[in-house]
């Protein structure tokens, strides 16, 4: 029997798009950079296997906003697996994804590789935690499948990326997640939203991944909140049946013309 290939993904972020789909964030407007992104990644990338959409797909937790996106996103006729982030309603989302192409299902198989995507929403408020219900659910997937490698998704990052502001609004109990994932040999990388940059860092033994936004970015190790004048993105990877992840970032070739880089904050 011939080997399987590797499993190909796109990591799509932070949208925040709203109801209006001629809503501006820091001057940008959201429909439209979201839409060049995905039509990169359209263009450059191989035919994924999956997307993972990793939060803050609107900005207003809006019905109106998640069909949109939806219906942009099956035009690649590959699954999407969703999660909310800290701008999402996450009971809207799932309504909206509960079936079909683009879903809220918690995890998925593909190969050699089980993804499980992780809630780290606390409603109303911008930082992240995850509940005993989603750790146990976490465990109880791993132990389910103990043969093949694992990718944990979720959107609030559980570790620190260097941004001091950012960092205070992590997943307060990032350290619990990273003590639970030792007991699990299987467990090959973490992925997340939220941090609006590239990152490439550790959350203890594992590789931590973050990748930019598809709208507007920011700086990296800026002690407060700031712009960073760099396009918007996607991130690739590539899971590989050892257990290897290849990964990489790609963005459109310019910086959002009507960017405004001085806001404080939003």
């Amino acid at each position: 029997m011939a080997e399987a290939g590797p499993i190909r993904l796109l990591q799509l972020t932070d949208m925040h798009l709203s109801e209006d789909s001629a809503a501006r964030l820091a001057g940008v407007t959201t429909d439209t950079t979201w839409r060049d992104v995905f039509a990169l990644a359209q263009r450059h990338a191989n035919r994924p296997h999956a997307l993972l959409l990793t939060g803050d797909l609107t900005q207003d937790g809006s019905e109106a906003a998640y069909l949109r996106l939806r219906e942009q996103v099956q035009t690649m006729s590959v699954p999407a697996l969703v999660i909310p982030g800290n701008h999402d309603d996450p009971g809207v989302m799932q309504r909206c994804f509960a079936s079909g192409l683009v879903q809220w299902s918690g995890h998925a198989l593909f190969q050699d590789w089980l993804l499980i995507m992780l809630n780290s929403v606390v409603v109303g408020e911008p930082h992240g935690h995850l509940p005993a219900e989603e750790l146990a659910r976490m465990d109880r997937l791993l132990a389910e499948v103990p043969h093949r490698h694992a990718l944990i998704c979720l959107h609030h990052q559980p570790a620190a990326v260097g941004c001091r502001w950012l960092d205070a609004i992590g997943v307060d109990n990032g350290q619990a997640l990273a003590e639970r994932l030792l007991a699990h040999d299987t467990v090959r990388g973490v992925l997340c939203g939220h941090v609006h940059q590239e990152v490439d860092t550790k959350l203890a033994h594992l590789r931590m991944l973050a990748s930019p936004s598809t709208c507007i970015q920011f700086r990296p190790g800026s002690d407060e909140f700031a712009i960073d004048a760099r396009p918007p993105g996607y991130r690739w990877l590539t899971l590989k049946a050892d257990g290897h992840i290849e990964s990489g970032v790609c963005r459109l070739p310019e910086v959002p013309a009507e960017l405004d880089a001085a806001i404080g904050g939003y």
